[in-house]
């Protein structure tokens, strides 16, 4: 029952892999196609972000008064603060982690059982006849174990890039639900770079750009597809084995 499974799950992974590649060998000799621009709240599966919102609070205005609220300019701000506009994320990553750890340990254990006195006398007259066993060590036993692992973290990435965002949604408390793709082809290969997350106008600069560590609830992702991705890749049939063989 097992093997049929096993089998019915390959052919299925072999049905899947078949169609991909009838994609790929359609697309042989040609750089692939860059994606059409669309509006992603029409995406499938699109979600507006919902978070914790505090009381809204009525707005205040001053009559005769030339200031608009929270404009850094006298003039009208130009930063982006509506659905549709867009602003300039400077993304700027610099991650390194080193950590080395060693655990030793080890433990070594004795006992011996025995029978002295009056109750020993009795029982090795008894037993005298059955190899010359001595009642004064009946049972010996000894234990010892150890353990040694060691483990070690080397890892640096470096990022900085410019994506130009667009406003999806304003949150009831101002805040500005953003999000920018990018696809860059280069020969027969496409680069593609998201931005997406949630920021305060007041983290914007005043040149409409905002640092990426600014960002809440931030999705960064750097990556590519064509001839050099596929190549980096393993074989379909050898990630299906990773995931089925359990050894």
């Amino acid at each position: 029952m097992k093997t049929r499974h096993v089998i019915s799950v390959c052919l299925m992974a072999s049905a899947l892999s078949a169609c991909g590649a009838g994609e790929r060998l359609k697309n042989v000799g040609k750089a692939p196609a860059l994606t059409a621009i669309e509006n992603p709240t029409s995406q499938k599966g699109y979600k507006p972000v919902q978070m914790p919102m505090p009381t809204i609070q009525p707005a205040a205005y001053s009559p005769n008064s030339l200031w608009q609220t929270g404009s850094r300019k006298f003039f009208k701000d130009q930063r982006a603060n509506k659905v549709g506009d867009i602003l300039t994320v400077e993304v700027s990553i610099t991650d390194s982690a080193k950590i080395d750890n060693t655990t030793s340990r080890s433990r070594s254990g004795s006992d011996s059982v025995g029978l002295s006195g009056s109750v020993g006398s009795v029982l090795g007259s008894a037993l005298s006849g059955i190899n010359e066993i001595d009642t004064s060590n009946l049972a010996d036993a000894s234990s010892s174990s150890s353990s040694e692992g060691t483990g070690a973290i080397d890892r640096s990435e470096t990022i900085t890039t410019s994506v130009a965002a667009v406003v999806l949604q304003v949150l009831p408390n101002g805040n500005l639900v953003i999000e920018g793709r990018q696809e860059i082809r280069v020969n027969f290969e496409v680069r593609e770079i998201l931005v997406a997350g949630i920021v305060r106008p007041e983290d914007i600069a005043s040149d409409n750009t905002i640092e990426s560590e600014k960002i809440a609830e931030a999705r960064i992702a750097y990556g590519g597809r064509g001839q050099l991705s596929d190549v980096q890749q393993p074989r379909y049939g050898q990630q299906v084995m990773d995931i089925i063989l359990p050894f």
